[in-house]
């Protein structure tokens, strides 16, 4: 079935309204993971429903509450409840083998996604048939917000409990709260070895001024038990989104697709 109108997924105790964009089709299907503030519908996300479609594949798109189609204000919004959407709509649509392809943020999604379901279901279980990161930003809000922000910043944002940071991306800042940060340590993924039961491929800008390489690169260096490639793009930037980029991102799905055969 194909779904040009999203569905609307409850999820949490609030029973926040997430919308997803399925279209059913062949194991193994993917799963897209956006950025922050992105949404199911840019590039790169497109991009990936296209190719599944061509190629009969299940896929599955969404938008985190405060994104997008989906309900609830963006400064609600922490990695403890994206993450728990993640999970919930994987757990609903994504009944197969699925390849999961987090962008920036969403690679941290991603990475949490794979913890949290190895721990309800185990290895021999898991439905996780790959990971693809784009520029993965795991532990940024600590490692690539916090440690950089000035004090003056720091004090703001514990203060008055926000901080309106301007983005490259878009007209609006991005709005960094109290709670993204001190949520954020919750769910650090970087200070020990990374286990996602799957193979990972990471594509990595080296032109990124987001997410520096070496961030990415010391993520590849955690995980220390996944068959792993980290690609490195010389004059990549942070969105990944040319021409050039978007074959790279659909060859590497479609080498995860053909290693399962």
């Amino acid at each position: 079935m194909s779904q040009c109108e999203p569905q609307f997924l409850n999820v949490g105790d609030d029973g926040r309204r997430i919308a997803v964009l399925h279209d059913d089709g062949a194991d193994p299907g993917l799963l897209w993971l956006g950025g922050f503030k992105s949404d199911m519908i840019g590039t790169k996300a497109a991009a990936l429903s296209d190719w599944a479609k061509a190629h009969g594949h299940r896929c599955t798109r969404f938008d985190y509450s405060g994104h997008g189609w989906s309900d609830g204000p963006f400064e609600d919004g922490t990695i403890s409840r994206w993450a728990e959407e993640a999970l919930a709509v994987f757990d609903t649509f994504c009944t197969g083998p699925t390849i999961a392809i987090g962008s920036s943020m969403g690679g941290w999604i991603a990475l949490l996604l794979a913890k949290a379901h190895l721990a309800a279901v185990g290895a021999d279980k898991s439905r996780l048939a790959g990971l693809v990161l784009v520029a993965p930003a795991p532990d940024f809000t600590e490692r690539l917000m916090w440690a950089d922000f000035p004090d003056e910043i720091r004090k703001l944002i514990m203060e008055t409990g926000r901080y309106e940071e301007p983005s490259e991306y878009s007209d609006e800042p991005y709005l960094i709260t109290r709670g993204l940060i001190e949520d954020g340590r919750n769910n650090l993924v970087m200070d020990e070895p990374v286990k996602t039961g799957c193979p990972v491929h990471i594509l990595q800008g080296m032109e990124d001024p987001d997410v520096p390489w070496r961030h990415a690169h010391e993520l590849f260096t955690k995980l220390a038990t996944d068959d792993a490639i980290f690609t490195l793009v010389k004059d990549g930037d942070h969105r990944l989104s040319r021409p050039q980029d978007i074959e790279r991102l659909l060859a590497a799905v479609a080498g995860l697709v053909e290693g399962r055969d």
